[in-house]
C-alpha cells in the first residue's frame, strides 16, 4: 500500500531558503552547531529548518523549540519588529522561541548556553511550559513575555 500524501508541505521557495541558509553559517551559529550536533545534548537538533512560512537558526522537535541566534542582521528597528512578528506567530503555532540575548553570549560563555538549551529542551520534552534557567538571559523568550 502506498504512503499516504503529507498534509503539511512547505512552500518550495521556503523549502530552497532554508537549504541556501546552511551554507555559509556564521561563526556564531557553528559553535552552536558544533555543540549541539548528532545529540550530543540528548536532542536533534536541524538547522535553517523551515516551519510555515519561517525558517529558524535551529529547532528541535523533541521540544518544540525554535532557537533564533541574533546578530549583526538583526539589528535594524525594521528587523526587529519582524522578529517579533515571526515569533508570536509561532509561539500561536505552539512552538516555544528562544534567544540568546546577544550572539556575544554565545562568544562568551557558550558552555552555559548550550546547557541552558538542554535544560529547555528537557522543560519541553516533559511538557513544562516555564522552569528556573539560572541566571543566563533569554530576555526575548515568549513564554516570558
Amino acid at each position: 500500500m502506498p504512503n499516504p500524501p503529507k498534509t503539511h508541505r512547505i512552500a518550495p521557495a521556503i523549502l530552497q531558503r532554508s537549504r541556501d541558509f546552511r551554507h555559509p553559517l556564521t561563526p556564531t551559529e557553528a559553535k552552536i552547531w558544533q555543540a549541539v550536533r548528532r545529540r550530543q545534548l540528548g536532542f536533534k537538533f536541524r538547522r535553517q529548518h523551515p516551519i510555515g512560512r519561517f525558517i529558524a537558526d535551529f529547532y528541535c522537535a523533541q521540544a518544540k523549540l525554535a532557537i533564533e541566534i541574533d546578530g549583526d542582521s538583526h539589528a535594524p528597528p525594521d528587523q526587529a519588529s519582524y522578529d517579533t512578528v515571526r515569533s508570536q506567530w509561532l509561539e500561536g503555532q505552539g512552538y516555544r522561541v528562544i534567544r540568546p540575548a546577544a550572539a556575544q553570549q554565545v562568544e562568551e560563555d557558550l558552555e552555559r548556553v548550550v546547557e541552558e538549551l538542554r535544560e529547555v529542551c528537557e522543560e519541553g520534552r516533559s511538557g513544562r511550559a516555564e522552569g528556573g534557567h539560572g541566571g543566563l538571559a533569554f530576555p526575548q523568550r515568549i513564554e516570558a513575555e
